[in-house]
């Protein structure tokens, strides 16, 4: 049975990937187990790698830091371009929010730890390496050990602080989120506090009183006003017409008009009377309101169209139909001429079947393009993101360049070519299956190295006489300022639970415990946010490692 003894023993690359294959497999079957309501998913993999590691199962090192870079470049680079379409948003209305709070995060256990020095036996080249443990950070250990070189002072004790404090960082984050979900949060915390991001559309109809666009083409009275809307339908009698811009309004007409939420109460003055009917609920089968006019989703999957604003192909005047809403992955956009499209977008079009049927045939609708993920999207998206996250940034006063790294460049890139790749004609979409798949497959790859890596001297550092100290303090630092501020964001009341966690996991940089949000709650808020904070955060945690070594050492 020697060739199974060789599987395991002897390092090669067939027996590096037996190594993660069994700890990944292992850890994803164990982390499917509820122990009172609590399992812990992918982060099982982690504590297999561990286990692993202290049994002396070890991997080829540059195997090992091969997997290791694959799997965390690919998980935050797909998880970039997932949440790519939302991000600008999210941006817009609670970017500089969330950042915020990010920033009292670091500061606040950056101040604990610094206070700590003062009443414990430990240095504070030693507590630097203890905080980039205690809040997952390698790079900033990277640029502390090189303050520390240039000071010509040991890195050692550096090091291996935050070896000792790594693997209960990352397990400290969920730990705090349980402890927050069990004491602090309450049903409405649960739920998403802007349910309608997903949904910027609004669906009215009106009843047009308005004398001053009575007899005005309905070009004239998109003229009249900055908001943006689309009228769909009109009903005017027992007529039904499909407008356009020359179609005239009159007096009494129902107009089924699409805009944007917060713009409903301008299509009121402009119009006149809202009917009070509820036209955004689910399941409205739009065919059955009108027998002559049909609603259809068409797919938006002819590749020369990607990137072009909608406004541009004339819709109405070529084929006579209308189109109100894009859907773009759970996004419902409103239709308005400046919105480039994306390949893959799916597109409300409204008009008779004959207009529908030619107006799809020239948006491609081949909804088997769509079966099939984009990989050269992928590969080539990762590639610009490793190349960027190389780039070093030099900062007056420090002693080293700062990199993005092999987390934070991927993860830029994944969101630039998400929310912005079409305006450069890039097709970055590929299918929800796919991107699931490499979110998970990356990460469980990652920890499983990250696992095998810490389990090796884990147990053997720990029952050194500051070994136990240095836990409990590395774990205080990481539990205590997430409890502290997750309170205080709860209190506030402006975000939901599920923001509140991801933007703890952004500002510790630790995709385990942001996979964990994913799984026991719903949505992407959780995502969003963590993309939202990373970069900034782990920016600033690189620099603060190097300032504490420069004027306190």
């Amino acid at each position: 049975m020697e060739w199974i003894e060789s599987l395991f023993t002897i390092h090669s690359a067939v027996q590096s990937i037996v190594v993660l294959s069994l700890i990944v497999s292992l850890g994803l079957a164990l982390g499917k187990i509820h122990i009172r309501g609590i399992s812990l998913g992918v982060a099982f993999v982690f504590f297999i790698g561990i286990v692993a590691g202290s049994l002396h199962l070890s991997a080829s090192p540059e195997m090992l830091n091969f997997a290791e870079t694959l799997g965390l470049s690919l998980f935050v680079y797909a998880l970039g371009l997932h949440v790519g379409p939302n991000f600008i948003g999210m941006m817009r209305h609670d970017g500089v929010s969330l950042n915020a709070w990010s920033m009292a995060l670091i500061a606040l256990g950056t101040v604990m730890a610094l206070s700590l020095c003062l009443v414990l036996p430990v240095s504070v080249p030693d507590m630097v390496g203890i905080l980039c443990g205690a809040t997952t950070n390698t790079p900033a250990l990277g640029a502390a050990q090189q303050a520390l070189s240039n000071a010509h002072l040991s890195s050692s004790g550096a090091a291996l602080g935050c070896a000792v404090t790594y693997p209960l960082g990352v397990v400290g984050v969920i730990f705090a989120m349980i402890l927050l979900r069990k004491f602090f949060v309450t049903p409405d915390d649960l739920q998403p506090h802007n349910a309608n991001d997903e949904d910027q559309t609004f669906v009215g109809q009106f009843v047009v009183v308005n004398p001053a666009i009575a007899g005005k083409t309905l070009a004239k009275v998109s003229q009249m006003t900055h908001n943006h809307f689309i009228v769909s339908r009109i009903w005017r009698g027992d007529d039904v017409i499909v407008p356009n811009a020359s179609t005239i309004i009159q007096s009494g007409d129902n107009v089924l008009v699409v805009t944007r939420r917060d713009e409903v109460s301008a299509m009121e003055v402009l119009f006149g009377k809202r009917v009070e009917k509820n036209w955004n609920r689910d399941h409205i089968d739009w065919n059955a309101i009108d027998s002559s006019v049909e609603s259809r989703v068409v797919v938006m999957t002819r590749t020369k169209l990607n990137g072009k604003p909608l406004g541009s192909l004339h819709m109405r005047q070529i084929y006579g139909v209308n189109i109100s809403r894009v859907m773009r992955g759970d996004i419902k956009l409103l239709a308005t001429d400046s919105l480039h499209l994306q390949y893959g977008d799916r597109v409300t079009v409204v008009g008779t079947p004959d207009n529908i049927n030619h107006a799809a045939s020239f948006l491609g609708n081949a909804i088997q393009d769509l079966n099939e993920p984009n990989l050269s999207a992928i590969f080539f998206g990762l590639l610009l993101g490793l190349a960027v996250g190389m780039i070093p940034f030099s900062i007056p006063g420090m002693s080293t360049p700062v990199k993005l790294g092999i987390a934070g460049g991927p993860i830029i890139m994944g969101i630039i070519i998400g929310a912005l790749g079409s305006r450069a004609h890039f097709i970055s979409y590929t299918t929800r299956s796919a991107s699931l798949m490499l979110r998970k497959f990356g990460l469980s790859l990652y920890l499983a190295c990250l696992g095998l890596a810490a389990g090796k001297d884990f147990f053997a550092t720990i029952i050194r006489p500051e070994g136990l100290l240095w836990v409990g303090v590395g774990f205080l630092l990481t539990v205590l300022p997430l409890i502290i501020i997750g309170v205080i964001a709860l209190k506030t009341k402006k975000f939901d639970f599920g923001t509140i966690c991801g933007l703890l996991c952004g500002a510790m940089a630790n995709p385990m415990a942001l996979s964990y949000a994913n799984e026991t709650i719903k949505g992407d808020r959780a995502s969003v946010a963590y993309t939202s904070v990373y970069p900034l955060g782990m920016f600033v945690r690189v620099i603060i490692a190097q300032v504490i070594i420069m004027f306190l050492v």
